[in-house]
């Protein structure tokens, strides 16, 4: 990966009010990142892929709303996160091609329905559940792990969103809790009813809706993630309209940036 860019901080006023907090790197067409569950600006992977991107575009790395230095004005609903993305891209000049990663992929096409200045969209494996491979979620996941935080049960609400919506062994999570990064897990434990929310009652796949996106969009899945994983990124393709989606070998669901940034920048410059 090359040397990073400089990495200038700013903020977006969401329609709401909210101060959403963000961090510009290099120059040149805006694209802007999306995050999914766990993670916030300056995570390794995004960080990463901002890094790179930013020696051909203005790249944008934002926290969502409720995660690291942006303000989290209640009630929570979808549509003020696509309001934040709207203001972020505001902020970069009024148009921006975007990236979303897992349940940010979801909010970014969301957002993409309903906003035209987003000029194209690039996704990594948005985690709808297409068939039985998925694993089963309740329709009110959302409204449990919210119950869990307003119980000051955050560990909990943590433990169930990794153990039965990421497929992370029970055991493996276990490990996790004793370890010094928990903390900083469990502080972003109110924003999992978040994105079980963007996602949906069990995560179903909005066809309905997606068919309605007209920007040129980009799937893409990695070689070694689950199968419902790559099911879920062949029935995104196959409902957004146009849609092309490729495979990363030797990629899973953690995806790394080197494997990232080479899709991105292809599909990125192609007219």
């Amino acid at each position: 990966m090359p040397r990073a860019a400089e990495r200038l901080s700013g903020e977006a006023i969401s329609a709401d009010g909210t101060a959403i907090a963000f961090d510009r790197y290099g120059s040149g067409p805006a694209v802007v990142l999306v995050h999914g569950a766990f993670t916030a600006r300056g995570h390794p992977t995004l960080s990463g892929v901002a890094a790179a991107l930013a020696q051909w575009f203005t790249v944008y790395d934002y926290d969502r709303r409720g995660r690291g230095e942006s303000e989290d004005t209640l009630p929570y609903a979808v549509a003020r996160e696509i309001e934040d993305l709207a203001a972020v891209i505001g902020a970069a000049g009024g148009s921006a091609m975007v990236f979303g990663g897992s349940s940010g992929a979801a909010l970014a096409l969301e957002a993409a329905v309903r906003n035209p200045a987003i000029t194209k969209l690039a996704l990594w494996e948005p985690p709808y559940h297409v068939d039985d491979s998925a694993p089963p979620l309740p329709d009110d996941f959302a409204a449990q792990l919210d119950a869990l935080v307003r119980a000051d049960r955050r560990g909990e609400a943590v433990a169930r969103f990794m153990i039965e919506a990421a497929e992370a062994p029970p055991e493996a999570v276990a490990a996790m809790r004793a370890q010094p990064s928990w903390p900083g897990i469990e502080a972003l434990a109110h924003t999992l009813a978040y994105e079980a929310a963007v996602l949906g009652p069990g995560n179903a796949l909005p066809a309905a809706r997606l068919a309605a996106v007209t920007q040129p969009t980009l799937v893409l899945n990695g070689e070694d993630s689950p199968r419902w994983m790559a099911n879920a990124g062949l029935a995104v393709a196959a409902a957004v309209p146009g849609a092309v989606r490729r495979v990363l070998e030797d990629q899973a669901h953690d995806v790394s940036p080197e494997a990232l940034v080479p899709e991105l920048l292809e599909f990125f410059v192609t007219a």
